[in-house]
């Protein structure tokens, strides 16, 4: 890996083990980008990494193949769905996030990694690195609206990886500071964003558990003992 992708990945993968380490549930997919160990920190008993195409070490280590836009599981069956750059890799993103909503059960998160096109890497064409076009960058604003069509509500959002996409790892690093100085000055220009959103159902009401609500038999003993001491 370059020097500047190994950059992007430390980025990401810190703010995975951030995000998701009390994300909870029982099933968690990652759709994409083996490198990433997205759900490391994650506590859920079934996980599995899911990859749109097999090449070299990627097959051993997946555990299946699929289409992003035709996934095989069950209609309300995942609780988390994590996708590292699939939607800039997906032959038709809506299509991909429209079945990330359909095995999503109400309540279960989605988290989303892309390329921000309004930074200095969406700014010019950067193949030679093998990043997308900036066209196919998909904007954090795009982004927000696609999801709130689709009845997800966004509940947090980061960006990151403000320095320049550079070859080399010697000046790589002595543009260390920018990372400080983007995030307090020029945040919304990072190179790399996060985002979590949580699918709504309208109508659907949680239950707090029983554990949690006090008992008639307690409220009426509060009571009964109040009247006898006035």
């Amino acid at each position: 890996m370059t020097p500047v992708g190994q950059y992007l990945l430390q980025w990401e993968q810190q703010q995975m083990d951030a995000q998701l380490v009390d994300v909870f549930g029982f099933h968690a997919v990652q759709l994409g980008w083996a490198e990433l160990d997205a759900l490391r920190s994650n506590r859920m008993p079934h996980r599995w990494l899911a990859l749109t195409h097999a090449t070299g070490n990627w097959q051993a280590n997946a555990a299946l193949v699929t289409d992003s836009v035709a996934l095989p599981f069950s209609d309300a069956s995942l609780d988390l769905v994590v996708l590292p750059h699939t939607l800039e890799l997906s032959r038709d993103p809506h299509a991909t996030l429209r079945e990330v909503e359909r095995v999503l059960v109400p309540e279960g998160r989605v988290v989303i990694c892309g390329f921000n096109p309004a930074s200095l890497w969406g700014l010019r064409r950067q193949v030679a690195l093998g990043l997308p076009k900036r066209h196919e960058m998909i904007g954090l604003w795009r982004l927000r609206d696609w999801l709130q069509l689709l009845s997800f509500e966004v509940t947090s959002q980061h960006m990151g990886s403000y320095r320049p996409a550079l070859k080399s790892l010697r000046w790589l690093q002595r543009m260390a500071w920018m990372d400080a100085a983007g995030s307090r000055w020029w945040p919304i220009f990072g190179a790399s964003y996060c985002v979590v959103a949580t699918k709504r159902v309208r109508g659907m009401r949680l239950l707090e558990p029983v554990w949690k609500r006090p008992s008639s038999r307690a409220a009426r003993a509060v009571t009964t003992a109040s009247k006898g001491m006035k």
